[in-house]
């Protein structure tokens, strides 16, 4: 399997940058002082491999964490990001200023433990729904400041984006519509606020079920609701809306989803980017001779 990665944004392109310095800089601080041990003009070639399976992705963080530390260190690639590699797998090469390859690892390392697992693991659930027209959706419930990496290493294993922020879609929730007063009032709002934004409304029950497809939403989300019920309830009615289910899925969960393709289009699961394993890495590095 090999999921096609998509063209790093222009936004995307600006947090990998910012995000590598940050990093950097809490990792270096004033000097790293266990790389002087190493003379200053030596020479050397490190290895990068995968102690396990898994959905690669981090290839640009690795690219710009050697770019700020020393644009003279080469890197040779063994894979792409999208690509499944496999334990003991020779991920990539560096060759250059030892000092450099050492000060660097770290860095380089944590992007691609955290985003081949990211992507690793949407993998897993993009697979259970592989044949169906059901997506499996990210959440906002990302690390603070890696919301688009994360993302972006979501669809390299074969899942996609839920909104970005707070910006670029309503998501209408249950102190959302309290406060405006009911659903057909909180969407009726924000067809007036953003008239070309999609308009999703969280529900619970099947009374606010049908509050939102008769006022139109755009996108429902079924907040852990019985979907048998839902089923039943919606058998041989048109709505134009995208049901979603959202709420305790997990990988053992979605295995029953296909069961419900007749109305579900989406699903939304906060695990693909908040209970991520690390994959194991490790940089084996040798002086050039």
């Amino acid at each position: 399997m090999h999921n096609q990665a998509p063209e790093l944004t222009s936004s995307l392109q600006a947090e990998i940058i910012r995000s590598v310095a940050i990093a950097l800089d809490e990792d270096i601080g004033t000097g790293d002082i266990t790389a002087q041990l190493v003379p200053e003009g030596e020479l050397a070639t490190a290895e990068v491999i995968t102690r396990e399976d898994c959905v690669f992705c981090g290839k640009a963080w690795v690219e710009e964490t050697f770019h700020q530390l020393d644009e003279n260190v080469e890197i040779t690639w063994n894979i792409s990001d999208g690509e499944i590699a496999h334990a003991n797998q020779i991920l990539f090469t560096l060759q250059g200023n030892a000092r450099s390859l050492l000060t660097g690892e770290r860095t380089a390392l944590n992007f691609v433990q955290l985003l081949s697992g990211t992507a690793t693991v949407a993998a897993q659930y993009a697979k259970l729904v592989a044949g169906t027209d059901i997506k499996i959706l990210d959440t906002r419930k990302t690390i603070p400041g890696l919301r688009l990496a994360q993302k972006y290493a979501v669809t390299c294993g074969g899942c996609h984006n839920h909104r970005i922020g707070l910006f670029d879609a309503f998501l209408i929730k249950e102190n959302h519509i309290a406060a405006a007063g009911g659903i057909e009032k909180a969407i009726t709002k924000a067809r007036e606020i953003a008239p070309n934004k999609p308009i999703e409304v969280e529900v619970e029950t099947l009374e606010e079920l049908d509050q939102a497809l008769a006022a139109n939403a755009d996108i429902v989300m079924l907040d852990e609701m019985d979907l048998n019920q839902v089923q039943s309830h919606l058998e041989r009615r048109q709505f134009k809306a995208e049901l979603e289910a959202s709420g305790n899925i997990h990988l053992q969960s979605s295995a029953m989803l296909n069961h419900y393709k007749s109305i579900l289009s989406r699903v939304s699961i906060g695990a693909l980017t908040k209970h991520i394993t690390c994959i194991d890495l490790s940089m084996r590095i040798t002086p050039d001779s």
